[in-house]
């Protein structure tokens, strides 16, 4: 039986990220997505202009309709929320969803390159430091794991020695961990190797330690990366991989949409040409 994944996150008409990430990669990966929309977008916020439709009143529709179809989700992945009042949503939909057999993957979409969105306030810290304490999964960005455990960006990002640097992140990735959730997963790490090779890295932490998956650093930041990578790992997960394996393929499958876009010099904010890259994440 194919599996379902609730997929609660916006969606933008361009910008490559959010549902339009999630829904492709999810059916690529041979899992049916069913997107709960936080709010419809004209395009993505990192550009210049936007219009945004705030779907808070609405998403509580979608709770009660499915409810009543008595429907099952094997996993519900969490990503872009307008504002507070929105996870307080999600919390309910948890409380009707979220079965012993389901896993809940947050991605906690807050800021990037040390610096929050524009939509970022302190009162929406405080529900996405308590949605991530119910996650099984998270994947913050760096940014976003300094923000949940009000650590600096600036002196962690700053260490040159990759050793000390993994170790720092390992550290908070673990404080989180024993606040709730099973596996943290730090993404876009970016480091330099013993022979001066620039890297970017994701970091799989658990109580027991943690794991780095790399590749050479590209170049360029693009939108909607993190939904990618967040996307894969939510359906692996579904599909009973293990997460190790997830993280290398969807390391894999990101690496060529990078080459590729900056081959063609993509704009950061049109996303990555992933679409014919998808075929690598196919069920084997």
């Amino acid at each position: 039986m194919t599996k379902k994944i609730a997929v609660i996150n916006d969606l933008s008409g361009f910008g490559r990220c959010s549902l339009t990430a999630a829904i492709s990669v999810l059916s690529a990966m041979g899992v049916q997505a069913c997107p709960l929309p936080t709010a419809i977008l004209t395009a993505q916020t990192g550009y210049p202009s936007y219009y945004c439709d705030n779907y808070t009143d609405k998403m509580e529709y979608f709770r009660t309709e499915w409810a009543k179809m008595g429907q099952h989700f094997d996993g519900i992945y969490t990503g872009f929320v307008a504002d507070e009042s929105q996870i307080c949503q999600i919390f309910r939909f948890l409380e009707t969803f979220k079965k012993p057999d389901t896993f809940l993957l947050a991605d906690p979409v807050m800021g990037d390159d040390g610096k929050p969105y524009p939509f970022y306030t302190p009162a929406l810290l405080e529900q996405m430091r308590k949605l991530a304490s119910q996650a099984d999964i998270i994947t913050p960005n760096l940014t976003e794991l300094c923000l949940l455990t009000g650590s600096d960006f600036q002196t962690t990002a700053g260490l040159s020695d990759t050793g000390v640097l993994i170790q720092t992140i390992q550290a908070l990735g673990q404080e989180l961990c024993r606040k709730g959730p099973k596996y943290v997963i730090v993404t876009g790490i970016r480091f330099t190797d013993a022979d001066g090779r620039k890297h970017m890295g994701n970091l799989l932490v658990d109580s027991d330690g943690s794991s780095l998956f790399s590749f050479p650093y590209i170049g360029g930041s693009y939108s909607g990366t993190g939904d990618l990578f967040a996307s894969c790992i939510a359906a692996g997960c579904a599909r009973g991989d293990s997460l190790p394996s997830i993280i290398k393929r969807a390391g894999e499958f990101l690496e060529l949409a990078l080459l590729d876009s900056v081959r063609e010099q993509v704009p950061r904010n049109d996303g990555v040409n992933y679409e014919q890259y998808l075929s690598l994440l196919t069920p084997p």
